[in-house]
């Protein structure tokens, strides 16, 4: 028999690499803080969002790309908050991929935007396949979902630049073991920053926001005002 085998799935991977570099340097390019938020459905994502940007929205100037396969629902919570936001809907995916990323930043005006959100499909699968361009890749575990997350979806653990462990109020409920976390975790990617916190009470909140506020700190000035700011902390001129 004569006929060609062609591996679709390394190609769709290979393009998306390079969808993501570009968008990666688009954003470089526009001194925006771009953060990739991925976990399961009921991990508390939205919630994140909407406290991250009450204590951030006095600073710096917050965008929110909502993903879902349906509905709006999302989208209506952070726009309350009086954050730029637009509602993507994947058409049956359970993932966004850099091209459906690009087009959504590109239906946004970004010109005055420092920080920007995805708040990526809920699954532990799909998203950790694809690179969507972003600065920072952040995963999102909640205590009711348990310690051996990292045991049973290695990609997403390996793929993430820091790990958020959410409602931590309810670890008096949970058979969750901190120790065992974190092992398993080191399993799959060692040295990943864990941050413990609690979305809805705002327990250990301040480490999230700390972390984007050094990120910002690097990325969302252009380097002369970095310059001026480092010479005004020395006592130099402006």
């Amino acid at each position: 028999m004569n006929y060609d085998i062609l591996e679709t799935k390394e190609r769709v991977l290979a393009d998306n690499e390079q969808a993501a570099k570009d968008l990666r340097v688009f954003m470089e390019e526009k001194h925006i803080l771009f953060i990739n938020l991925m976990a399961s459905p009921g991990a508390g994502k939205t919630t994140l969002l909407k406290r991250t940007i009450e204590a951030l929205k006095d600073e710096y100037r917050i965008a929110v790309m909502e993903a879902d396969v349906d509905s709006d629902v999302d989208a209506r919570a952070i726009s309350a908050l009086g954050a730029k936001v637009i509602q993507l809907h994947s058409g049956g995916l359970c993932h966004m991929d850099a091209d459906m990323t690009a087009r959504g930043a590109n239906a946004m005006d970004l010109e005055d935007v420092d920080i920007l959100f995805l708040e990526n499909i809920g699954n532990l699968v799909c998203p950790a396949e694809f690179d969507v361009g972003a600065t920072r890749r952040v995963m999102i575990l909640s205590v009711p979902e348990g310690d051996d997350k990292p045991l049973k979806y290695p990609l997403m653990f390996q793929v993430s630049d820091v790990l958020l462990i959410n409602k931590i109020d309810t670890l008096p409920i949970f058979d969750f073991s901190k120790e065992s976390l974190e092992k398993n975790v080191a399993l799959r990617h060692e040295g990943m920053p864990i941050l413990y916190l609690s979305a809805k009470t705002g327990e250990g909140m301040d480490g999230w926001i700390s972390y984007l506020k050094s990120l910002a700190a690097k990325i969302c000035r252009g380097a002369d005002q970095q310059d001026e700011a480092v010479s005004v902390q020395k006592g130099g001129r402006a």
